[in-house]
C-alpha cells in the first residue's frame, strides 16, 4: 500500500521476516516481508503517545491452512477477536491525541461492522475499494 516503504516517516512492524514466491497465471513475483521491526500489533514496544498517523492492516482470513494468500497476509487463528481487539488498543496507546489511525479491513470472511465492535473507539469516516468493493479503509482520530 506504500508508495516507498523506504520512506524515512514511516515505521514498518511485522512478525514475520520472510521471502516466497507468488506465482500467478502470468508468472511469478518474489515477495519479501522485510519490516524494520519485527513485532506483534498486540504489544507494540514502543512509547505511549509515539505516532501521529498509524496504518492498522491486520489479517483478514480466518484459516489453519498454509496458501498463497496466507503466505503473503497472514491469517487469523485461535481467539483472534480478542487479538484484534488487542491491536486496536495498542495503536490506540501509541497514537498521539489527535493522531489518525486508518484501519484496513477486506470482508471475505468478516463483516467490517462486527470488526469494528472490538474497539470503543468511534470512527470517522471510510472507504469501500477493490473489484468486489470488499475492501474498507476507516480512519479514526484518537482525542485528546
Amino acid at each position: 500500500m506504500w508508495f516507498d516503504k523506504q520512506d524515512e516517516r514511516a515505521l514498518f512492524i511485522d512478525k514475520r521476516r520472510e521471502t516466497h514466491i507468488d506465482i500467478y497465471s502470468c508468472g511469478k513475483k518474489t515477495n519479501i516481508i522485510d519490516p524494520d521491526i519485527i513485532g506483534d500489533f498486540t504489544n507494540i514496544e514502543q512509547p505511549d503517545n509515539t505516532f501521529w498517523h498509524i496504518v492498522f492492516d491486520p489479517p483478514h482470513i480466518e484459516s489453519n491452512s498454509v496458501s498463497q494468500i496466507t503466505k503473503k497476509y497472514g491469517s487469523l487463528q485461535g481467539e483472534w477477536r480478542e487479538m484484534l481487539r488487542q491491536g486496536f488498543k495498542e495503536c490506540f496507546r501509541v497514537l498521539k491525541p489527535n493522531g489518525t489511525l486508518i484501519f484496513k479491513w477486506s470482508e471475505v470472511q468478516f463483516p467490517v461492522k462486527e470488526i469494528l465492535k472490538l474497539t470503543d473507539q468511534k470512527p470517522l469516516y471510510g472507504h469501500k475499494s477493490g473489484k468486489k468493493m470488499n475492501t474498507h479503509w476507516i480512519c479514526f482520530i484518537k482525542d485528546e
